[in-house]
């Protein structure tokens, strides 16, 4: 009889120690649906350098609020339809309640389902302007296309007096974005689009299009290539053509500026500066001379949106639901990271610098903002 007792006495015991034992707090999930094949994949892998670095430092500083941050990284090749099979498999099969993404088209597909699902997507790069309005579960970090582009053709017409232009274009989304938008202001404001050649997504030969531009002779060349990759092709075989018109780009092209054909080239920037230490940090972790713009801004949209509304949340006792990211992420609205930025409906409103190619670095020659 008294062992019966002392048993049931031990049992009674440890029940009582598991129910005063502090809780575990659970780990965050989120996923990463981005290029890490096909020919975006060098892209993909900068924005997914730059979200796993985040991670990394939120889980090294005990996460948020104690919740580790988990990221499954789905492979999209860039392609609408895998974008769609991955972002059913994260939801479905893994509740994920916030999607980091990447390039117009993919993001685009997946929109609909993010409405439908409700489901938080961040796109911290892309830059068509049909995100603007693709799903109200969709938040651009970075100004849209329209917005660089405005900036940049009013500083070309009225600070550079350039009257005529050329555009190379990606045939993708942003691409034709690009395009139209830069054709609209450079035209109102008394410019002339002298030629408009398109090139296809992941082609590395510009010779014809770059010859054709030649001819015609125009005072700049507006380059909206969106697959950063490609531009140190362009600018080998821009330096085989004496003569070419100065080259002007938005943040799309800031892969080509630095490289020896560029001197003299002016692009927009969005403006952002990582911490010194952060920025030195990333170059020790993945052996970089620079850090790009893409992990940058993965970088930024983790740690400095998700996270800080992620925080938010638990402080709050509410559920990490994509419904209630998107809800607390409109109540924050203006966050601070690599720069202040605020979201006017879905999209990021954020200082633009224009910058020229000086000794093979870019240097601030002046900004604008978007309306001026």
């Amino acid at each position: 009889m008294q062992r019966i007792l002392l048993g049931t006495a031990c049992c009674v015991a440890m029940l009582l120690c598991a129910l005063a034992a502090p809780a575990v707090a659970q780990d965050i999930t989120i996923a990463g649906i981005l290029p890490q094949t096909g020919p975006s994949a060098a892209v993909g892998q900068q924005e997914r350098q730059g979200v796993q670095f985040a991670v990394d430092e939120l889980n090294a500083k005990g996460g948020i609020r104690g919740h580790m941050v988990r990221v499954n990284f789905d492979d999209n090749q860039t392609k609408p339809d895998q974008s769609v099979l991955a972002f059913n498999r994260e939801v479905d099969l893994n509740n994920v309640p916030v999607i980091i993404t990447g390039f117009s088209v993919p993001t685009l597909a997946m929109a609909p389902l993010a409405t439908r699902k409700k489901v938080l997507m961040i796109n911290p790069a892309a830059q068509s302007n049909s995100l603007g309005t693709a799903s109200p579960y969709l938040f651009n970090t970075m100004p849209l296309t329209r917005d660089e582009t405005e900036v940049l053709v009013t500083y070309l017409v009225r600070k550079l007096n350039k009257k005529t232009a050329a555009i190379i274009y990606e045939n993708s989304a942003p691409g034709i974005d690009g395009r139209n938008d830069f054709t609209a202001d450079f035209t109102k404001l008394g410019g002339k689009v002298v030629s408009e050649d398109p090139v296809t997504t992941g082609d590395t030969n510009f010779r014809p299009v770059i010859l054709k531009v030649a001819s015609n002779k125009p005072d700049v060349v507006f380059l909206n290539v969106v697959s950063g990759d490609t531009l140190p092709q362009f600018d080998e075989q821009v330096r085989q053509q004496p003569g070419f018109p100065p080259v002007v780009g938005n943040t799309f092209a800031t892969p080509a500026m630095g490289l020896p054909g560029s001197e003299g080239w002016y692009y927009t920037a969005i403006r952002g500066v990582l911490p010194a230490d952060t920025e030195q940090a990333i170059k020790d972790k993945y052996g970089l001379k620079e850090v790009s713009v893409y992990i940058r801004e993965y970088y930024n949209a983790t740690k400095n949106v998700f996270a800080v509304v992620a925080a938010s949340l638990i402080d709050a006792k509410k559920p990490l639901t994509g419904e209630n990211f998107r809800a607390e992420l409109l109540r924050i609205k203006t966050f601070e990271g690599i720069a202040k930025f605020t979201f006017v409906g879905n999209t990021a409103v954020r200082n633009i610098d224009i910058m020229q190619v000086q000794q093979g670095h870019g240097v601030k020659i002046g900004e604008g903002a978007v309306g001026e």
